[in-house]
């Protein structure tokens, strides 16, 4: 429960100014917003300043604004198995109540500043608790050899290494190799 002034210009800064303080009154907001940074985890995000689409509805309630919605935005990332690079986009649904005044909220609680909210923790919370952890290309993306570190998809059909025992390798030259051309 942190206290703070919004500037009323930030993108991520919404005005409850048009929906009032009386229950039951609602209001419905479409925005494109860029978006914020340092939104992801180690192998995907959603890469900063990009758009991302938001609908929104505000709802008066009791205790404060009720904020539902939806933003739709790109993530950009690789592979965790091939290293390949990884595009797609994320749908992610939201819910949070913005309490009028301190002392009706606990902490941790999101409290509008005058007729302002803050939606970016909102809606940072909500993206990156869906990304995966280890995106993949595809489904059936089949990773890098451990071998020589070469794409196993670009690969050929046949693709494998001779592997030698490490107890035996140091044998392997005492033995000449036999051409199977020449008579014994």
């Amino acid at each position: 429960m942190t206290l703070r002034s919004l500037d009323p210009r930030a993108p991520w800064v919404i005005s409850t100014h048009d929906l009032g303080r009386r229950p039951g009154s609602m209001l419905q907001i479409t925005r494109t917003l860029p978006a914020p940074a340092e939104i992801g985890v180690d192998m995907i995000g959603v890469p900063r300043g990009t758009d991302v689409e938001l609908e929104i509805r505000l709802e008066a309630v009791m205790e404060g604004v009720l904020v539902t919605g939806t933003a739709r935005t790109p993530l950009r990332g690789e592979c965790a198995r091939c290293l390949e690079p990884v595009i797609s986009e994320t749908e992610v649904g939201f819910q949070e109540l913005f309490f009028y005044s301190a002392e009706d909220a606990a902490e941790g609680d999101s409290i509008l500043d005058g007729e302002l909210l803050d939606l970016e923790p909102t809606f940072r919370d909500a993206v990156v608790l869906t990304l995966p952890l280890s995106p993949v290309c595809s489904e059936d993306c089949t990773g890098l050899c451990v071998e020589c570190g070469i794409r196993l998809a670009d690969a050929e059909p046949d693709h494998k290494h001779e592997v030698i025992d490490a107890r035996w390798a140091k044998l392997q030259g005492l033995i000449p190799e036999h051409n199977n051309d020449q008579e014994s």
